[in-house]
């Protein structure tokens, strides 16, 4: 039995943070989801790095022949990877009654503060890569939350992005719930819809721990990104189990289930599986890039941890705040950069592809 299988009966799902073409075609994907893999999230950075190798210039070139923009010439080789890898999906979306088998793809990060836009890119993205198991990423910025509640109210499966405070996250999952109120006012049904709040956890660790350092402090370093993480689940727990969700619940409404995030160790001090191993309860997933997925099957430890040490993860929390270190200022920071490191990635994303247009649109003429 496989790690990814074992880990599932603990009530978490393990997908993957990358998605490339020949990855998706050659079996290798499919391996995993044999292997008991969950579903595939992606992002700007992601693609970024996809598309600098040679796998996608025939379809690049016959791309130019129609004379399509190099911003058409990018969505239509991710939506058709996304579609792949969704299909693949499609029996584990199935088997599991839509709680898995979901792949995310996210809005123009340039949206991010833009709501009216935001939504109008949903709604077009949805339509486009027409999958049942596909989801759109909404970053969880102010303009963002009501974008949430009118997807979801559309019957329209969101990962919501880029979560750092436990503050936002409450936001997310009131924006979930007001969506599901305005499905079940439109006779939409409940059950059609999957959602999850991704929380992101090694970035937290990076910042604070620079911070650690300058106040001299070593006891918290490397711990923080945890603690944080253990609150927002303790709010998870919160949220979804009282009368107002169990209403929700009834007409057939299912959880919104958090998703940990950045979870490979930027800090070689740490353990290599830190934000896999002390992460793992009921109704969350965990996405891990390739490598990480590669250590944790290796030597990655299935045990029950999230709701272990909730009461030291809060004394860590307050601690924190006691040295001067406010985390309200460092996870505006870090959802700032987010939000810029992903648009970016998108903006580098652009020229690339423009480059290689104008390189192969002479390649194209002279044929």
């Amino acid at each position: 039995m496989s790690k990814m299988v074992k880990i599932r009966e603990l009530g978490q799902s393990i997908w993957l943070d990358y998605i490339e073409r020949e990855f998706v075609r050659s079996g290798e994907l499919e391996s995993l989801i044999d292997e008991g893999l969950g579903g595939l999230t992606s992002n700007p950075t992601i693609f970024e790095k996809a598309l600098q190798g040679t796998a996608y210039d025939q379809d690049i070139k016959a791309l130019i022949k129609k004379q399509m923009s190099f911003e058409k010439i990018f969505e239509a080789l991710a939506i058709k990877d996304i579609q792949d890898a969704a299909d693949l999906f499609y029996p584990v979306f199935d088997k599991t009654k839509g709680k898995d088998g979901h792949v995310s793809f996210e809005v123009n990060p340039n949206l991010a503060h833009n709501t009216k836009k935001t939504i109008q890119e949903a709604e077009r993205l949805w339509a486009k890569i027409d999958r049942p198991n596909a989801m759109i990423k909404v970053p969880a910025t102010e303009e963002g939350y009501p974008a949430i509640t009118e997807l979801i109210g559309q019957g329209i499966n969101v990962n919501v992005t880029l979560i750092f405070s436990l503050e936002s996250y409450k936001k997310v999952t009131r924006a979930f719930r007001d969506g599901l109120e305005r499905m079940d006012r439109n006779g939409l049904p409940l059950h059609k819809v999957a959602s999850v709040a991704s929380f992101f956890v090694s970035r937290v660790d990076s910042k604070v721990d620079a911070l650690l350092e300058k106040a001299g402090n070593q006891d918290l370093q490397g711990k923080i990104a945890i603690a944080n993480s253990k609150a927002a689940y303790t709010i998870f727990q919160d949220v979804f189990d009282n009368k107002e969700w169990e209403m929700l619940e009834n007409k057939g409404a299912r959880v919104q289930r958090v998703l940990w995030a950045s979870t490979s160790t930027k800090n070689d001090a740490y353990p290599d599986t830190l934000y896999v191993d002390q992460l793992i309860g009921p109704h969350t997933v965990n996405t891990l890039p390739p490598d990480t997925l590669e250590k944790f099957n290796d030597h990655g430890k299935v045990n029950m941890t999230l709701s272990q040490d909730t009461l030291q993860a809060e004394k860590q929390l307050q601690k924190l705040e006691s040295l001067g270190i406010s985390m309200e200022q460092v996870t505006d920071e870090l959802l700032s950069e987010g939000v810029q490191k992903f648009a970016d990635s998108y903006e580098s994303l652009m020229q690339a592809l423009e480059a290689k247009r104008e390189s192969m649109a002479k390649e194209v003429a002279g044929a």
